[in-house]
């Protein structure tokens, strides 16, 4: 096999790998934190209302855009790690 095509399946196995890392996170924060745990965060209070409401109606959407960010920086890194970067 070749250099190039081991470099590009070793991209491709990273890759899907950062992006079921970040899935199970979005996962767990929406579903999770916004539906199944909801009682338990209920008891916790941010400005004055309880945090399983906050989550399902906020902290969700800030996860999502930190998770893209996360997401670009990533890759930016795997790039160039793995020579596919843009000059």
């Amino acid at each position: 096999m070749s250099d190039n095509k081991q470099a590009a399946q070793a991209y491709w196995k990273e890759n899907v790998r950062l992006l079921l890392i970040l899935l199970a996170i979005w996962f767990a924060v929406s579903y999770g934190c916004g539906i199944l745990f909801v009682d338990a965060l209920d008891t916790i209070k941010i400005g004055g209302f309880p945090l399983g409401f906050w989550f399902a109606q906020q902290g969700s959407i800030y996860t999502f855009v930190v998770l893209i960010f996360v997401y670009t920086a990533r890759m930016n890194t795997l790039d160039r790690k793995y020579d596919f970067h843009e000059e």
